[in-house]
């Protein structure tokens, strides 16, 4: 098949959705952006200003690393770790804070959040706010030991072209225990998503999207999630997830799945055939009129030859009378 030609499996960027509730300290549960990026590239990340006066400042941080990024007090220049110091850039943009990460590496693949430190009954208190996840995929040359690349987890099959109310497994393997990990399933790319999350307390959480469609089973650290009566809309990249303490965000290559859209095809074999109905009435009628403006009789008359002769008769009576009229000068 030629987009599976044209669709090789290390160019799939990974977009991961996964949805994380509200910690204590006040705050609600926010939205989350999803970032894909290459070794080497930048990304931007955006962290909205409140304006409140109990506000005392503003960080960006990964969550599971526990690692600020960069620091911002409210009456004090802002402070980068060190460990980004040499690529990182910050600047306000309305009412939002742009932080810019240059020169991307795997390590940098993670869940990072914008959070604020706020006073709250005299008290200082954590508010929780918008998370954006990254992902950072490196140079797609298979190393020769598949243990020395630990940022990748294994997952099958690459790609998958099922028909409408078909289904289609993918296989997931996961480097660490149960206890230890958080598990995901995520769509990608057309409309980023958590299609399914499964704690280290193997607490499951199903996208409504699929509600009875997905099954799961798990023997040992191989996961198999079965997407059942497939549909059109159901087309996308999906991708498994590890998140592991102190860790950066582990993830597969994904599974890259095509649904056969049967409706749109005899809708398009229909349109083809309206088209050509349309243009084959047109071109009759154009020599209709054509043969009604044109005496068909000019064609189907027998012409004349063209022969030219000359009255042998009127020549004989110039003779005739020639010779009598010399006969009558002799008498």
């Amino acid at each position: 098949m030629l987009w599976m030609l044209c669709l090789p499996n290390t160019s799939l960027f990974l977009l991961l959705l996964p949805c994380f509730p509200a910690q204590n300290g006040g705050g609600n549960e926010q939205s989350t952006d999803v970032i894909s990026a290459w070794e080497g590239d930048s990304i931007n990340i955006t962290c909205p200003m409140n304006g409140s006066r109990n506000q005392v400042g503003m960080y960006l941080k990964t969550i599971r690393q526990n690692l600020k990024v960069v620091n911002f007090p409210k009456k004090e220049p802002p402070k980068i770790n060190p460990e980004f110091a040499n690529r990182t850039e910050y600047s306000e943009e309305g009412e939002n804070y742009r932080i810019t990460l240059h020169r991307l590496q795997q390590s940098d693949s993670a869940i990072y959040q914008c959070s604020e430190i706020a006073v709250i009954n005299g008290r200082h208190a954590k508010i929780y706010g918008k998370t954006t996840i990254v992902v950072v995929k490196g140079v797609a040359i298979p190393p020769l030991n598949k243990a020395e690349f630990s940022g990748a987890l294994e997952q099958s099959p690459p790609y998958a072209n099922p028909e409408q109310g078909q289904s289609v497994s993918i296989t997931c393997v996961l480097r660490s225990s149960p206890k230890d990990e958080e598990f995901y399933l995520l769509r990608t790319n057309l409309q980023p998503a958590r299609v399914l999350s499964v704690s280290h307390l193997n607490e499951s959480k199903v996208s409504p999207a699929f509600g009875n469609r997905l099954e799961y089973s798990r023997e040992g650290n191989r996961i198999v999630i079965t997407l059942h009566d497939l549909q059109e809309k159901d087309s996308d990249n999906y991708i498994c997830a590890e998140q592991v303490e102190g860790s950066p965000l582990l993830s597969g290559n994904g599974t890259m799945v095509l649904v056969k859209g049967e409706q749109a095809c005899e809708k398009s074999f229909w349109d083809l055939y309206a088209l050509l109905t349309v243009v084959a009435l047109l071109f009759c009628a154009l020599v209709c009129c054509t043969l009604r403006r044109v005496d068909m009789k000019k064609y189907f008359q027998k012409k004349k030859p063209n022969v030219v002769y000359e009255d042998m008769s009127f020549n004989s009576r110039r003779s005739t009378l020639v010779r009598s009229n010399t006969y009558s000068r002799g008498e």
